[in-house]
């Protein structure tokens, strides 16, 4: 006998990348910073871990909204504290999806949103991107049933972007709210947090796993009207930030000059990879994140994901059915960029 909903029982679950837990590998595939934090993180942490663990964490994260109003040019009330983004995408979900009403998202994109929407006992609706990874007119169809809509960008497995006067124009035509998901924004050339101020459908979350090199930590927020914080804090857990992780993303988020010499280095870096995947006969999506999407026209995908695991080397094989096959690859550092292309180019 099952104990659960039936809408759980029937879910296959959200996937995430492979952590492998022995051996050494490259690890090129769950598009994690290869470069260590800011030395000021590590400092907040020691300090925090002394100071702070015998009592409750800030249930709002303060110290951190403080920070992060300062950075975006808005009030406190305008920033929402989150357990990772995903945690950011878990309150909206529950708070703006009632059962068995919509859920709207690009397709291909992160498949964690569909997974949210069961969860929620709601419906998701899968919109195709076009070929040249835009957005038709369906993406903001009306539907009386329609919740929210999730815009990954830039998205990902593509690395593709929408400018923020595409974003305004689509959120202009949709009846409900919409999240901009910039869990990759760091690595791009434009960002969407000013539209917040301009429409209060728009909403963006951000995360620090990213450029900030913390997806060990777990930290996200969320960019929106007060009105609509003020909704969201009824939905979160009490305490979903620890006192450890409220003091190191304010770290982090202080330490703007990090951030730019990471993202300035990981950026070169991916033109670097870029054309030499071209160069082997990859076609490879321009990329406004910290990964490359790639296929080629000649091999076989998934045999050349499994010779590079057996080489210890991870990177992320993505099957969509209604799409097609292609390699997700992490920007890493230079030695392992290096590596992973002398052994695909000794496989191909």
């Amino acid at each position: 006998m099952s104990y659960v909903r039936p809408e759980i029982a029937a879910m296959a679950g959200y996937v995430p990348g492979e952590q492998p837990q022995a051996g050494k590998f490259i690890k090129l595939n769950t598009n994690e910073n290869p470069y260590p934090p800011s030395s000021k993180v590590v400092r907040a942490i020691q300090e925090a871990a002394e100071t702070s663990l015998i009592r409750y964490p800030d249930p709002l994260g303060t110290p951190f909204r403080i920070r992060a109003a300062e950075l975006w040019g808005v009030e406190p009330d305008w920033i929402l504290c989150g357990n990772g983004s995903d945690d950011i995408l878990t309150i909206l979900t529950r708070a703006m999806v009632a059962e068995r009403k919509l859920l709207r998202l690009p397709y291909p994109s992160y498949v964690l949103y569909k997974t949210l929407a069961e969860i929620q006992g709601a419906r998701s609706q899968e919109v195709k991107f076009q070929a040249d990874w835009t957005l038709a007119d369906d993406f903001v169809a009306p539907d009386p049933d329609l919740g929210i809509t999730y815009l990954p960008n830039p998205n990902s497995p593509s690395g593709t972007i929408l400018s923020p006067d595409q974003v305004l124009e689509l959120a202009s035509k949709l009846e409900g709210p919409l999240l901009v998901d910039e869990a990759y924004a760091d690595f791009a050339d434009e960002h969407c947090v000013s539209l917040v101020k301009q429409n209060e459908r728009i909403m963006v979350s951000r995360t620090l796993s990213k450029g900030y090199g913390l997806a060990g930590l777990r930290f996200g927020y969320l960019i929106a009207q007060p009105h609509l914080i003020a909704e969201l804090q009824k939905v979160k857990d009490s305490y979903n930030c620890d006192a450890l992780s409220i003091a190191a993303a304010t770290a982090a988020i202080d330490d703007q000059i990090w951030l730019q010499d990471n993202v300035d280095r990981v950026r070169q870096t991916r033109e670097r990879m870029f054309e030499e995947l071209m160069q082997m006969g990859f076609s490879v999506q321009p990329s406004q994140a910290n990964f490359l999407w790639c296929t080629h026209p000649d091999w076989s995908l998934k045999t050349l994901f499994e010779e590079m695991k057996a080489k210890r080397i991870l990177i992320r094989y993505m099957l969509y059915p209604e799409w097609g096959e292609g390699l997700r690859i992490t920007v890493g550092t230079d030695e392992q960029v290096d590596a992973c292309l002398a052994v695909m180019r000794s496989l191909l």
